[in-house]
């Protein structure tokens, strides 16, 4: 396992060189410029547009997370599962947290737009499991990518302690990924109303 990158930086820039500068670029600008696009424009359309796609990737990953790569990671060694996260943590720092808060801050301004409505209740739901996404993306599993990320680079990575953060983020998303398959289950009570 190597302990620093090619560049020898630290800090974002090192991540962004492990993440694959372009990938890094992408994952945060894209769905940041359409998010932007669409709050500018004030199309509604547009808006639920960029919300559905950025929540259907957030999605989508995080249920390959539970589903699939959490239960073939517990079947590697401990050096095998480490090097896997030395890989794929420096691209999921870049790509989740923007597409969790591009599909929050979309979420949001099409409840605000929709509040009085029908869907009172059913988007009081959808913002408390928001909440919770929030706080599990925001609170735990990106501050497991950043402390993996901090020890790749330590003088003396802890293959241990990276496996078992890695494997933590992943049942973690599993969760997410369950989570965000009951805000599916609300929208679609919403769109049916």
């Amino acid at each position: 396992m190597t302990t620093v990158d090619d560049t020898g930086a630290t800090g974002i820039r090192g991540m962004a060189a492990r993440a694959n500068p372009a990938f890094a670029a992408g994952a945060v600008v894209v769905p940041i410029l359409a998010l932007a696009v669409a709050l500018a424009t004030g199309n509604t359309r547009y808006l639920f547009y960029v919300h559905v796609m950025a929540g259907a990737l957030w999605t989508g990953v995080d249920v390959f997370m539970g589903a699939v790569l959490g239960p073939v990671l517990g079947g590697l060694d401990l050096d095998e599962r480490a090097s896997v996260f030395e890989r794929f943590t420096p691209k999921m720092t870049f790509l989740m947290p923007v597409l969790a808060a591009v599909t929050i801050t979309a979420g949001i301004e099409l409840a605000t737009a929709l509040q009085g409505g029908l869907g009172g209740f059913w988007i009081q739901v959808a913002l408390v499991v928001a909440g919770i996404l929030t706080v599990i993306g925001f609170g735990v599993i990106l501050p497991g990518e950043v402390a993996i990320y901090r020890e790749l680079v330590s003088a003396n990575p802890d293959t241990e302690r990276i496996s078992a953060i890695g494997m933590r983020n992943a049942k973690l998303g599993g969760v997410q990924g369950l989570l965000q398959l009951g805000i599916i289950f609300v929208m679609m009570r919403l769109r049916f109303l």
